[in-house]
């Protein structure tokens, strides 16, 4: 058994160390006399491969580490694993004739030289007695079904029987009972029409168990589960807007031709509780014409976003997630016409996206040049004639009568990363004018102002390094997807003063999504013309951009947010 000698390093370590006040039964337990500091020691039992313990052994979650592997099986696969990891192992086999008590007495035995914080079971082919339970910290096993459901041996069979359509892992306490501890986490897997047992076992180990006990380790090494008094306690699992553990449950919608390139394969996965209009869930109104590709919904749902920013009436196009132009002003019509005449060469091939129901004149006036896709809430039956007349062009309805910043509910951004996910909050944040500081002697117009603030809500959906051009509440040049924040500006002036029709950036309003980090951009902005600059502001160098813009007479605005668009 663990223990301290009592020499003086030993009595200076009593003040920092501590009796581990986890118990599986409410027992103190003479095994795991540990400092406060330490990382936790894990004690683990198989019989066969042992793989969920060598997961965790090799992730080692919470900085937990393991003491020792204990098997009773002298041929057991785990050893060797055990042994390339540098991990102690003990081989306690079961006597013939020997009582379970008698063979958990020796199992205490072969652990009593080792200390340890947490006994964890992967596959270990007994039920354990209160011989066991009483003597050692709190136990955890992992369970290949959903408990309470499907207990036992032969769960995946089970599962397949009930001809139920979710199944997963339970990591549980290990009491008496068989398969019946208090619950510390679970982990959904989807069963599939054609599964086997053998497919099934494979799915739960990999894609449940394998997150499942990890986690739960995690929380017991971090102090954040606890057991008391036979309750399991785990606090990180609350209701919260970025959880400790997120769970999807969308569900396949349609398979797509192939993904962003004809090599990729591909699908689109659909949720079912989501309120906001959206591409997944619109209605493709020209029947017989070729379905969405994966790039068209990208590029769909971008253009929506983007115009759902706007009251007004308002349009926008879109090549590649970047906006081409977008415009509001009193009619549709209007609003698409300004939008396109940012960029028509680059809206060629592109996604147009309306806030109000298409009318004839709009539709008229998008069938001028070649679209992949127009998303809008509803359609007259005169612009669906004219819309529906082109055979490539996909028209589809995502419902209601307007889309605006009112109809925004989903909360949260992800972005898929190799071994997992990103997470954030929607940037839904836009300047006021009262939220606007003035830095310059030259003070911006009111009509300056409106056109910061216009100019601001498409710069939400540029590429950074993102640059706009704006007059009044439509776009002059876009500068998207730069490294270099000065190219940015300068590839707006470009589109502005050559790609666009009956505009030039001279008097115009440019918004820059992040700081200047030097004057050169407000140099490159002064010989386009540019009169107004919005930028979030906090360089080191603010004090020099101001002198710039002080310099040609230009009037700044900072917002004291930047927004940043990587994806």
């Amino acid at each position: 058994m663990y223990a301290y000698t009592p020499d003086d390093t030993a009595q200076s370590a009593l003040f920092l160390c501590s009796f581990v006040h986890t118990f599986a039964r409410g027992t103190a337990t003479p095994f795991g006399v540990r400092c406060a500091q330490a990382r936790m020691k894990l004690a683990g039992l198989a019989s066969n491969r042992g793989r969920n313990l060598l997961h965790v052994a090799d992730r080692a979650p919470g900085g937990a580490e393991y003491a020792v592997i204990v098997t009773n099986d002298a041929d057991a696969p785990v050893l060797d694993a055990a042994a390339e990891r540098d991990i102690p192992t003990e081989v306690v086999e079961r006597a013939d004739g020997e009582s379970r008590e008698d063979h958990e007495d020796r199992v205490l035995d072969a652990l009593d030289g080792y200390e340890f914080d947490l006994v964890t079971l992967d596959g270990y082919m007994r039920v354990l007695t209160e011989t066991f339970l009483d003597r050692v910290p709190t136990t955890l096993n992992v369970h290949p079904s959903l408990l309470p459901a499907f207990p036992g041996t032969d769960a995946h069979e089970q599962v397949l029987d009930a001809d139920v359509r979710v199944t997963g892992a339970t990591v549980h306490v290990v009491d008496d009972s068989v398969d019946g501890g208090p619950i510390v986490t679970q982990e959904p897997v989807p069963v599939y029409e054609d599964d086997d047992a053998a497919a099934l076992k494979d799915r739960v180990l990999y894609r449940a168990e394998f997150k499942a006990y990890p986690r739960a380790v995690e929380w017991f090494a971090t102090g954040e589960a606890s057991v008391e008094d036979g309750e399991v306690s785990v606090p990180v699992d609350a209701d919260e807007p970025l959880p400790r553990r997120r769970i999807d449950g969308s569900d396949r919608a349609a398979d797509l031709r192939y993904g962003e390139n004809p090599h990729q394969d591909a699908a689109v996965y659909a949720d079912t509780t989501c309120e906001e209009p959206s591409v997944v869930h619109a209605d493709q109104l020209n029947e017989g014409a070729k379905a969405l590709s994966y790039n068209n919904y990208n590029d769909a749902d971008g253009a929506l976003n983007l115009i759902k920013e706007f009251e007004k009436p308002a349009a926008a196009a879109i090549k590649h997630t970047n906006p081409a132009g977008c415009a509001t002003a009193d009619t549709l019509a209007e609003a698409y016409e300004d939008a396109l005449a940012t960029d028509p060469m680059s809206a060629f091939g592109g996604i147009v996206a309306l806030n109000r129901p298409c009318d004839e004149e709009t539709a008229s006036l998008i069938t001028e040049s070649f679209k992949e896709v127009v998303v809008a809430p509803g359609y007259d039956e005169a612009a669906l004639d004219v819309l529906t007349d082109e055979d490539d062009l996909r028209v589809l309805d995502v419902g209601g009568d307007h889309l605006g910043p009112d109809v925004v509910s989903e909360t949260h951004t992800e972005q898929s990363l190799v071994g997992g996910k990103l997470v954030q909050e929607r940037d839904t944040w836009a300047p006021d004018p009262d939220d606007l500081e003035f830095v310059t002697e030259t003070e911006p117009t009111d009509e300056q102002v409106e056109t910061m603030c216009f100019a601001w809500r498409v710069l939400k959906h540029v590429k950074s390094n993102g640059i706009v051009f704006a007059k009044d509440t439509e776009t002059v040049g876009v500068g998207m997807g730069q490294v270099s924040r000065v190219d940015a500006v300068r590839l707006a002036a470009m589109k502005a003063e050559e790609h666009a029709e009956g505009k030039h950036p001279e008097g115009s309003v440019m918004a820059s999504d992040a700081f200047f980090p030097f004057p050169d951009a407000v140099e490159e902005a002064a010989k386009a013309g540019v009169d107004a600059i919005i930028q979030p502001g906090g360089s080191v160098n603010d004090d020099d951009v101001i002198d710039a813009c002080d310099e040609h007479g230009i009037a700044m605005a900072l917002t004291g947010s930047r927004t940043f668009r990587h994806s």
